[in-house]
C-alpha cells in the first residue's frame, strides 16, 4: 500500500522509491536493474528518471555493458544534488561531513574542542554547520548528529563523564537531527556493512564507553524514548564501582578507551593514549581482560536477543584483532549450550572511523528520502527540459 490517492502522490511516491533504490545500491545499479527491481515499466522508469536528472537529483552515466550489448545507464547522484550534513562530536572533538547520494562522503572540517562546558562546544560547532551551509548553498537537505551518549525524546543529550546533563543539543543546532553514536553506527553497519543482509544482528560500538543498538530489518531499535541500547551500562561486572551515569558496576567501565587508560595509569578522555595502548606489546594483559570483560557481555546479550551477528566498531575492532582468542573464549564460556553449536559471529565492523558520520547521513536522508522532501526540492530546483 503506498498510502497514494492521486496521480501526483503516486508520482511522487515512485520517484521517491527509485531514489532510494539508486541510494541503497550505493547508485551501483544499472537503470535496466532498477527498472527490473521496482516492477516499473521502461516507459515509467524513463518518466521518472527524466524528471530527476531535471531536478538535479541524478544524472546517469551510459555504460555498453547492457543487454546484447545495449547501451544502458547507471544512475548516480547530481554534481548539484542534495548533500546530507552529518557531524561526529566526541569528547574531545567535532568532525562534519557531507554525503551525497549513493553514500560518498567528504570530510568537510574537523576541530577539536575542550568538552565542557556544553554552550561554547556546541556554539562553536553550530557557527561551522552555518559556514558550510553557506558555501552549499542550497544543496545540504538536512544535519544530523552522532554525539558520545544516551539521547531523550530526540533532542535530550546526556555525557555524564563530561557533566553533559539534559543538553538540548537539537535547540543549539537548529535545525538538526540527533541520536546516539553507537545506534548510528549500528545503522550504518545495517545499511552499508555486515548486517545489510542481516534481519536481526547486535552492534556494539566501543570509544571511551561503550554503546550498542539491536537492529531489525536494516534499523535500530529506539525503545520508548529513544535512550535503547545502554548496553554498557549493564551491570555485569560484580563491582561496586560507581559510574557517571548514576549506576554503580556498569560493564562499559571495563571495557572502553577509559578502561584501557585507567588500568594502565594514564588520565581519561586520551583516545590517542588509548589506542597506544593497544598497539603495545607489553600492555597485552590489559587487552586481553578488557577483551575477555568484552566477550562476556557479549554472551549476555547474544542470550538475550538471539541476533543472527554481532558487529564491532569503534575500539572494538582493534580489541578484537589484538585479542581474539581471549574475547572468543568468554564469550562461547557465557553462551547456553544450545547456542555454542552455531554461536552468531562475531565481526569488526569494515566501515572505519567514518561509521558513525555514515549512519548520521543515513538519518538525514532517511528524512529527505519521502514525498515531502522531494517534493520541495523538485520545486526548488527544477530547470526546464531534462538533457
Amino acid at each position: 500500500m503506498t498510502g497514494a490517492t492521486t496521480s501526483g502522490e503516486l508520482r511522487l511516491h515512485n520517484l521517491v522509491r527509485l531514489l532510494r533504490a539508486v541510494h541503497e545500491g550505493g547508485a551501483e545499479a544499472t537503470r535496466s536493474e532498477l527498472t527490473r527491481d521496482l516492477g516499473l515499466s521502461r516507459g515509467t522508469a524513463a518518466v521518472l528518471m527524466g524528471e530527476l536528472i531535471n531536478g538535479r537529483l541524478l544524472r546517469e552515466e551510459i555504460t555498453r555493458q547492457g543487454t546484447r550489448g545495449r547501451p544502458t545507464g547507471i544512475p548516480g547522484p547530481h554534481p548539484d544534488g542534495p548533500l546530507a550534513l552529518a557531524v561526529d562530536l566526541r569528547e574531545d572533538v567535532w568532525t562534519i561531513a557531507a554525503t551525497e547520494l549513493g553514500g560518498r562522503l567528504t570530510v568537510l572540517e574537523q576541530q577539536p574542542h575542550p568538552g565542557t562546558p556544553a554552550p561554547d562546544v556546541l556554539n562553536g560547532l553550530a557557527t561551522a554547520i552555518h559556514r558550510h551551509r553557506q558555501v552549499l548553498a542550497s544543496r545540504p537537505v538536512g544535519v544530523a548528529v552522532a554525539a558520545p551518549g544516551p539521547v531523550r525524546d530526540g533532542h535530550l543529550l546526556d555525557i555524564p563523564h563530561l557533566g553533559w546533563r539534559e543538553v538540548d543539543v537539537v535547540e543549539a543546532l537548529q535545525p538538526a537531527l540527533l541520536d546516539n553514536d553507537a545506534t548510528l553506527a549500528g545503522l550504518a553497519e545495517a545499511r552499508r556493512g555486515a548486517l545489510r543482509t542481516r534481519g536481526l544482528g547486535l552492534h556494539l560500538h566501543i570509544e571511551f564507553d561503550l554503546g550498542g543498538t539491536l537492529i531489525l530489518n536494516g534499523n535500530p531499535i529506539p525503545g520508548s524514548r529513544g535512550a535503547a541500547g545502554e548496553f554498557g551500562h549493564m551491570p555485569l561486572i560484580g563491582s561496586d564501582r560507581p559510574c557517571p551515569c548514576g549506576a554503580t558496576g556498569c560493564w562499559g567501565l571495563e571495557v572502553g578507551a577509559n578502561a584501557l587508560l585507567r588500568a594502565t595509569g594514564r588520565p581519561p578522555q586520551d583516545r590517542p593514549r588509548a589506542l597506544e595502548i593497544l598497539g603495545d606489546p607489553a600492555q597485552q594483559a590489559v587487552i586481553d581482560q578488557a577483551a575477555s570483560i568484552l566477550g562476556v557481555g557479549i554472551s549476555a546479550l547474544v542470550n538475550a536477543l538471539d541476533p543472527e551477528t554481532v558487529t564491532l566498531s569503534g575500539l572494538g575492532v582493534d580489541i578484537l584483532a589484538r585479542s581474539a582468542e581471549a574475547l572468543e573464549t568468554s564469550y562461547k564460556a557465557g553462551l547456553m549450550d544450545f547456542r555454542r553449536e552455531q554461536p552468531a559471529a562475531i565481526l569488526p565492523s569494515t566501515l572505519g572511523a567514518e561509521a558513525t558520520l555514515i549512519g548520521a547521513s543515513e538519518l538525514a536522508f532517511d528524512a529527505f528520502l519521502t514525498p515531502a522532501g522531494i517534493g520541495a526540492w523538485l520545486s526548488a530546483h527544477e530547470k526546464g527540459p531534462a538533457n
